[in-house]
């Protein structure tokens, strides 16, 4: 089993910066992949970013060019550097891993989830 916990979440004004992280612990042999995905109220959730064990990147257009994804392998951590946050950012925000086990089995967790809420 993987857990997943989140951090970083809160309150900022539009314009302003958050750092999410996202550490994942457990029966882990490598995590292939890992992400960040949101949902706001109404709404379906969605992808803002995901990030290879090798550090490729990929993001929602909505977020380009003002969210950054990285990660520490050795700490099974991965961040989200949002900045020139909008009040459309406001969701929950969700990590994602999809983990190789010790017996080389894949299995996808999520976090518990964190509050994103930019003021305008």
């Amino acid at each position: 089993q993987v857990q997943l916990v989140e951090s970083g979440g809160g309150l900022v004004q539009a314009g302003g910066s958050l750092l999410l992280s996202c550490v994942a612990s457990g029966n882990i042999f490598r995590i292939p992949l890992m992400g960040w995905y949101r949902q706001a109220p109404g709404k379906q959730r969605e992808l803002v970013a995901t990030i290879t064990s090798g550090g490729s990147t990929n993001y929602a257009d909505s977020v380009k060019g003002r969210f950054t994804i990285s990660r520490d392998n050795a700490k099974n951590t991965v961040y989200l550097q949002m900045n020139s946050l909008k009040p459309e950012d406001t969701a929950v925000y969700y990590c994602n891993t999809l983990v190789i086990d010790g017996r080389g089995s894949p299995a996808n967790y999520w976090g518990q989830g964190t509050q994103v809420t930019v003021s305008s």
